[in-house]
């Protein structure tokens, strides 16, 4: 094959865009298809890690994130109800420690960024996609008002509930992790300033934790409360609730996120799924990306750092001789299935240790990040040095 290969990607959320620009970036015939009528994201607050950083450098956006995002200066760790302080770590070192800042943006934001940087003319949206047939040397992809296109290879970056994965593997339910969480978004100007706004802070209590963090350059506070439930098992990001579900939820925690909650009428709750990672991502000319490989719960903050990851390892492999696409889509995989999947499964260890519910187990825990704090090498709160320090963009992270 002597031509450009011709790349579809199906999904245009941030896993989609960010895989979409890198390919753009090496040269590469892609387009992606969205089934919205518009470029969108659902929800509100987005942490972006160093190794995010450095993968949005390695698409030429970090500048653009920058500016859009904050640098909380620490990552602060409190108990539910005395607010006592459990870990203060300063987050104003990551650029030193591993290359890149840690910020916080709205993922509307960050998907702007990265649509502003893809050229229009490379994403078709209201392209509902319904199957996808892989073969030895093509792919083709069905949608939803009958039309077929078909391509050198086809990515599947369309979410937890992949119809690229379900035509790849035949369908399987995400699990229920037993959470659900609640998110809004409050006016900083509208808080006391006896409530800490501008750094990173998560609440531990029992069965639940708590989440807050600037975004939108300042002008929002994003909270997402997490609570273990089996009461209620949705799991839309746009279903509203009432504001007094938040008090009655968390009766008992500190009053300055009860204050919190009376900050917006506007609140949404959903329920937390994930999936068991897989032992393949492939199919003939098909492959997955981001959720619709490994979908991952968000309690080490590295849901969106893997998707565009995923994307930029993705062009990488895909830039090399054009009569070798099958090595590449191989390589990929073997590059990004096992730092993903330490990642799921990482996330579900932190789950756990989030909601402790005995006092004494609350206890031994912060005795643990306390000591791992002063003696460690890696004092991180989640130990997770080994996630902030890869840099997609380096030749050493991406052995031949």
């Amino acid at each position: 094959m002597s031509r450009t290969p011709r790349i579809a990607i199906i999904g245009g959320g941030i896993g989609g865009l960010a895989a979409g620009l890198a390919l753009h970036r090496r040269g590469l015939d892609v387009m992606v298809y969205e089934q919205s009528p518009r470029l969108s994201e659902i929800g509100a607050g987005l942490g972006m890690a160093p190794n995010a950083i450095k993968a949005c450098r390695s698409l030429g956006i970090e500048d653009a994130v920058v500016a859009a995002g904050c640098a909380p200066e620490f990552q602060i760790m409190r108990s539910w109800r005395s607010g006592r302080v459990i870990s203060q770590q300063p987050l104003r070192d990551n650029s030193s420690k591993f290359g890149a800042p840690h910020l916080t943006l709205h993922r509307a934001d960050m998907l702007e960024i990265l649509a502003r940087a893809l050229p229009e003319a490379s994403v078709r949206l209201a392209a509902r996609c319904v199957a996808v047939t892989p073969g030895a040397t093509v792919a083709t992809a069905r949608f939803a008002d009958g039309s077929e296109i078909e391509a050198d290879i086809i990515v599947g970056a369309d979410g937890i509930h992949s119809t690229v994965r379900t035509s790849l593997f035949g369908t399987e339910a995400p699990r229920f992790t037993g959470c659900v969480c609640y998110r809004g978004l409050v006016p900083i100007g509208d808080l006391p300033p006896t409530i800490n706004v501008k750094d990173n802070i998560l609440w531990m209590g029992p069965h639940g934790h708590i989440v807050h963090y600037p975004v939108r350059g300042g002008e929002l506070l994003n909270i997402v409360a997490h609570i273990d439930s089996d009461s209620w098992t949705e799991e839309s990001w746009n279903r509203e609730c009432e504001q007094a579900e938040l008090t009655a939820t968390y009766p008992r925690w500190h009053p300055a996120l009860q204050e919190l909650f009376r900050g917006t009428p506007r609140w949404y709750k959903w329920a937390l799924y994930d999936r068991e990672p897989l032992a393949r991502w492939r199919r003939g000319r098909v492959t997955l990306l981001g959720d619709s490989a490994h979908a991952m719960l968000p309690y080490l903050g590295q849901g969106a750092a893997m998707a565009i990851e995923d994307g930029c390892v993705l062009a990488s492999c895909l830039a090399g001789p054009p009569d070798d696409l099958d090595a590449a889509l191989e390589r990929y995989e073997a590059l990004r299935r096992p730092r993903t999947r330490r990642a799921v499964l990482g996330s579900r260890a932190r789950a756990t240790e989030n909601h402790l519910a005995s006092p004494w187990a609350r206890l031994k825990r912060d005795a643990r990040v306390a000591i791992r704090n002063r003696f460690a090498a890696d004092k991180t709160v989640f130990q997770a040095a080994w996630l902030y320090a890869y840099d997609v963009g380096h030749p050493d992270d991406l052995p031949r």
